[in-house]
């Protein structure tokens, strides 16, 4: 890590669309992590990351739903906008929340365009293949990067039946190529890969000119990205076999809390150093 993201300062010019593309030709991995508000962007993109995703998963993790299904383009716009006011470095993709980009092109546009206007993101992530081309040529036409999503994508749970892993049989992963390779034409710059097999997530990635960005989909594909709650242990439901945690903070915050509750009943807290 380098001495200016030790200290907390980024130096780094800001991270395009153009340039995710570009390090899949150079062969760099790209790195992506969830942020729904201004402490956790700045810290993440300290840190060297270089895309931070305002996932719809801010639905589950943070504001208490059941799945993502709940979540307004109002809650979206809400915490890109706290993502973008950390001006970081990284490059602030938006996630177009259910029924935002589904009902028309025209639909699809305006919200993307809120997205960007509005909060601020420099790109939006929408789930979908073929069905969705059509938003894709749309809003980059439009001059707005999209990222797009397959596999299992959470937005589609109640078609799904659940959370599963998906493209199991060798007719759905001819199908889930066919997809990212129609995304890829409508003008995708990347495309998030969830819940696959890792060899068809390799696949993919090896057939497309754009990044793949893998979330149980295998080290084979051009990027990763988690969901921060997950990987710093601040989600206490369960977590799908790809996560890796990299802290307990969960467990840190809850010692803390308990000892801050010793403290003032023990009357410990305030002592002289915190009074006037």
């Amino acid at each position: 890590m380098s001495p200016e993201r030790v200290s907390g300062r980024n130096t780094r010019a800001k991270i395009t669309a153009p340039a995710i593309v570009e390090m899949k030709r150079r062969g760099e991995r790209i790195t992506v992590v969830t942020a729904y508000d201004f402490p956790t962007a700045r810290l993440a993109d300290q840190a060297g990351v270089e895309v931070l995703l305002v996932g719809d998963s801010v639905g589950t993790v943070l504001l208490g739903y059941d799945s993502t299904l709940p979540v307004t383009m109002d809650d979206m716009l809400h915490h890109t906008k706290a993502v973008s006011r950390a001006k970081p470095s990284a490059l602030v993709v938006g996630d177009m929340p259910f029924m935002s980009y589904q009902v028309s092109e025209e639909q699809a546009v305006a919200n993307a365009g809120r997205l960007v206007q509005e909060a601020g993101a420099n790109a939006i992530k929408l789930e979908g293949g073929e069905r969705v081309a059509g938003a894709v040529r749309h809003i980059v036409r439009a001059g707005i990067p999209v990222m797009g999503h397959l596999g299992l994508t959470p937005q589609s749970v109640l078609a799904f039946g659940g959370y599963k892993v998906q493209a199991r049989s060798e007719a759905d992963q001819e199908r889930l190529l066919r997809e990212a390779q129609a995304l890829e034409a409508a003008g995708c710059f990347a495309i998030v890969l969830e819940g696959i097999p890792a060899a068809l997530g390799a696949r993919v990635t090896r057939e497309l000119q754009i990044p793949t960005i893998g979330i149980g989909a295998g080290v084979g594909c051009d990027g990763q990205v988690l969901v921060s709650h997950d990987m710093l242990g601040l989600y206490q439901g369960r977590t799908a076999r790809f996560v890796r945690r990299y802290a307990e903070l969960g467990d840190a915050m809850r010692d803390a809390y308990a000892r801050y509750v010793a403290d003032v009943k023990a009357k410990r807290f305030p002592g002289d150093e915190e009074s006037y």
